[in-house]
């Protein structure tokens, strides 16, 4: 009966996340239009609105935890659901994304992806993807700001291992900027797919900042290493098993 009482309330709490975006999308719409910093506004103000959704309707807590960057810097971030992404947006004050092509296309949630400055890449041809992000870069395609990057290039849900590529660590060579880490336990609470929502402490954790000027090759272990090593203790600290990944 408990099990139930929560699958509804998520189901509740999705349409209204919906609901949200449309009515706030619309509302915000034409002062977007006019000026990015309202784009900004929107976004920040959505993505408010879910985390308070989420802990009043099913009992999902999220916290951030670390310092949060506020200069320009890359975000290499550990990607295991949609709510980690809004967790992220929702502190960092000039986010832009690296993200999926298609979600351009997407009614609401595209226009203001691009409007802020994120990066479209089609990740199912690597060389591609990899050359558009740098040219992006050189051409100052995006505002000032926090560049956000999942180094794995999906979500990835807990307690699986998937191998980190080097578009972040290319990123932080072009751009010549730090990188900071993110950690997260937010897939044990909203799988990648399906309604139920498990109420708990979600977790994004913001790490020591890497210093610019290492190799692609070294700035990609160093992420492999402190992003998994973190994660698999916030979800170890959740409950997960012995937070250990599995093959």
């Amino acid at each position: 009966m408990a099990h139930a009482l929560q699958w509804l309330r998520s189901l509740i709490f999705i349409v209204l996340m919906y609901l949200g975006m449309l009515v706030m999308g619309l509302a915000y719409l034409p002062f977007a239009i006019a000026s990015r910093r309202y784009a900004y506004k929107a976004t920040h103000a959505y993505t408010r609105y879910v985390r308070w959704l989420a802990t009043h309707l099913v009992g999902l807590r999220s916290e951030i935890r670390g310092e949060v960057p506020q200069d320009e810097v890359v975000v290499a971030a550990k990607h295991q659901s949609f709510f980690d992404i809004l967790m992220i947006f929702s502190v960092l004050p000039k986010p832009k994304f690296i993200m999926k092509s298609e979600l351009r296309w997407a009614p609401i949630l595209g226009f203001y992806a691009l409007r802020i400055g994120c990066v479209p890449v089609n990740r199912g041809k690597r060389a591609q993807a990899i050359s558009k992000m740098k040219a992006a870069v050189r051409a100052g395609q995006a505002e000032p700001g926090q560049l956000v990057i999942y180094p794995q290039g999906t979500r990835v849900a807990p307690g699986v291992k998937a191998p980190y590529k080097v578009g972040a660590g290319i990123l932080y060579d072009q751009l010549g900027q730090d990188c900071v880490p993110v950690a997260a336990n937010v897939g044990l609470f909203w799988p990648k797919r399906g309604i139920y929502r498990k109420p708990g402490v979600a977790v994004v954790e913001f790490l020591p900042r890497i210093p610019a000027g290492l190799s692609v090759a070294e700035v990609t272990k160093r992420l492999e290493e402190v992003i998994e090593t973190h994660s698999d203790r916030l979800m170890a600290e959740a409950g997960h098993g012995n937070g250990s990944r599995e093959g």
